[in-house]
């Protein structure tokens, strides 16, 4: 059965006045696991102090590119010492986006000696992944095809490839097996045309068909996030959760 966790990233704002008050509430909440953006100057026992006090799994770790390229060792110290196995490249900078060739040997690197100490490298996207096209292929497929599942698993943001004009649920589906995490998040468009990320069910995206297409799919943990908050943060990530606990009423096989 699938379980609920919380990108932090969601409660930065928070997280910076209060890192483990913050953690407190989200437990209290009833989140089951965290995926850490930021350690906030922490110590890796500190980090797991507040862990162990919570009851909170650490589900995973979004860390920059250039860290995990020349800060690896001390990655994979810091993430083990906390009892994290999945380390997450989270995003790409715009001078990165024109050297594929070279994000992907990266990626096959780094993702065997991550393999090598028993943990796992995923690739968290956004839209621009579907959007630019390698060869005869979105860039994010390109990425899944060149370097291999027991190097690089795959941490969907089903918002971001409905926001690209595709079909997450497929997308699901065509990486089962490989999918440990999901990010399942709400969204607007704006008369823009820009993104706006919202609770759980107060969007346009069909968030209950994700969600069953993940649990369907044996997804391990389906992570809630929301980019930018209108209001207080932590307000958003208690709608977020009464939107699981409702689902789960329902009959959505999720562990809350």
């Amino acid at each position: 059965m699938a379980q609920v966790g919380l990108q932090l990233y969601t409660v930065r704002d928070q997280l910076d006045k209060d890192f483990e008050g913050t953690l407190r509430k989200i437990a209290e909440l009833g989140y089951q696991g965290v995926e850490f953006a930021n350690f906030y100057d922490r110590t890796a026992e500190e980090v797991k102090a507040i862990l162990d006090e919570t009851g909170l799994s650490v589900v995973g770790a979004h860390r920059p590119y250039t860290q995990l390229r020349d800060g690896l060792e001390e990655e994979i110290a810091f993430n083990k010492a906390i009892g994290n196995r999945y380390i997450v490249l989270p995003y790409l900078i715009e001078e990165d986006r024109n050297k594929w060739d070279e994000v992907i040997a990266d990626l096959r690197t780094i993702g065997k000696r991550c393999a090598e100490e028993d943990m796992v490298l995923c690739y968290h996207n956004h839209e621009f992944e579907l959007k630019i096209q390698y060869g005869d292929q979105p860039v994010l497929d390109a990425i899944y095809a060149q370097v291999p599942a027991e190097l690089l698993q795959v941490e969907l943001d089903s918002c971001w490839v409905s926001y690209a004009g595709l079909d997450p649920v497929k997308y699901i589906t065509k990486y089962s097996g490989r999918l440990p995490l999901l990010h399942l998040k709400d969204m607007i468009t704006k008369e823009d045309g820009s993104a706006e990320t919202v609770e759980l069910g107060k969007g346009e995206i069909a968030v209950e068909a994700i969600a069953n297409a993940a649990i369907d799919n044996k997804v391990a943990w389906l992570i809630v996030e929301q980019d930018y908050c209108a209001g207080n943060s932590m307000d958003s990530i208690a709608v977020s959760m009464e939107w699981i606990k409702q689902y789960a009423n329902n009959g959505g096989k999720i562990h809350v």
